[in-house]
């Protein structure tokens, strides 16, 4: 008998039972459960040939279509299931796009075969509605913020060593935040596949500690963060890391001016509108010139002001500042630690969260 599977229940089988997508090819590049593998009822060609087929004839002609294309492939389904899950348990779960006919014919052949079938409910569309909506839902978060070249990411990392739990948001979506922050990172997934892998670091998380988490705007590169889970990070504490403008600007000169000038100039040119012509010209000339730090200089005079002006625009969440007195990120981490040892009581965080006006001592 095939086992239905609730969204929420997945999670809880995955490392026990291999998933299996039984998607067309391109379905499955665009955006797949973290984990799943492909065995495609259908190529592309022959999916598209189907639901022409429905459309022209009704739900019967295409059935018959389908069946057509798939009859000859069965025992190929079957034979590859059985490599791709050699040396485990015959346990699988299975799913499609909206849990229809597919994915129910995947799984009746693979019962056939021997093994103990789970059916996700809904598909795929019913687990990306859920992964939107519970992102980050009853998890404590804790949120490192500052202006631009302050360090957050290796602060974050220091953190992890120290064996907090971390979820590094610019490492999923392989951008820094910044219109130079492609440089030197892998291609960006697709923003649907960015929103699976966000939701398999969450799930893994231990719920009765705090995560913590890099400020970032809504949007980091072509990512778009999911809407549920923004406003959670939003309304959680923000550390605010106050770091001398001095060691921002080596530490930032140390990140990028190994790139080549014309990357720098090209990235800059995502800039030019809200920069002014001027300030852009001015700093393409540093930059040519060799002289990053006053390229740098000119670039943090947009991004402080942007970061500040949306800083304000929040006030439901409790701001704490710290003041670093270098760029040290293992000492800033501890630094941290410290601080929030000393100021909180962990329950009381997302609980109780404060107007940032109400105590001027917090607030930056």
């Amino acid at each position: 008998m095939v086992i239905p599977l609730e969204p929420q229940d997945l999670f809880r089988i995955k490392s026990s039972h291999l998933l299996v997508d039984v998607r067309s090819p391109s379905e499955y590049a665009q955006g797949h459960i973290p984990g799943a593998v492909s065995i495609p009822l259908f190529s592309d060609d022959e999916r598209a040939a189907v639901g022409t087929r429905y459309h022209q004839a009704g739900k019967e002609a295409a059935l018959l279509v389908g069946l057509d294309l798939v009859g000859a492939k069965m025992s190929g389904f079957l034979k590859k299931l059985n490599v791709l899950n050699r040396g485990k348990a015959k346990e699988v779960a299975v799913y499609c796009w909206r849990g229809g006919m597919r994915s129910a014919s995947m799984a009746w052949l693979f019962e056939l075969g021997g093994y103990r079938v789970h059916l996700l409910k809904g598909g795929y569309k019913a687990y990306r509605t859920y992964i939107r909506r519970e992102a980050g839902n009853g998890l404590d978060m804790l949120v490192i913020g500052g202006l631009t070249g302050s360090g957050k990411t290796e602060v974050l990392k220091h953190l992890r060593e120290n064996g907090q739990q971390t979820i590094d948001l610019e490492s999923l979506a392989c951008n820094k935040g910044s219109v130079f922050g492609y440089l030197g990172q892998d291609p960006q997934p697709g923003n649907e596949q960015f929103e699976n892998n966000l939701f398999d670091e969450l799930a893994g998380l231990d719920a009765s500690r705090p995560v913590w988490l890099e400020d970032e705007s809504r949007s980091i590169g072509t990512i778009g963060l999911p809407s549920e889970f923004f406003i959670r990070l939003k309304r959680s504490p923000l550390i605010l890391l106050k770091v001398p403008e001095v060691v921002r600007l080596e530490r930032l000169k140390l990140e990028y001016a190994g790139f080549e000038k014309q990357e720098l100039i090209a990235a800059l040119g995502k800039l030019l509108q809200p920069l002014g012509g001027l300030n852009f010209r001015e700093a393409v000339r540093h930059i040519e010139a060799g002289d990053f730090v006053r390229a740098i200089q000119i670039v943090l005079g947009y991004y402080d002001k942007m970061y500040l002006k949306a800083l304000l625009r929040i006030t439901d969440r409790r701001i704490i500042e710290v003041n670093a007195g270098s760029g040290d990120a293992a000492q800033n981490a501890e630094l941290i630690l410290r601080l929030i040892s000393d100021s909180f009581q962990k329950q009381s965080l997302p609980q109780d969260p404060r107007p940032a006006s109400e105590n001027s001592s917090d607030n930056f």
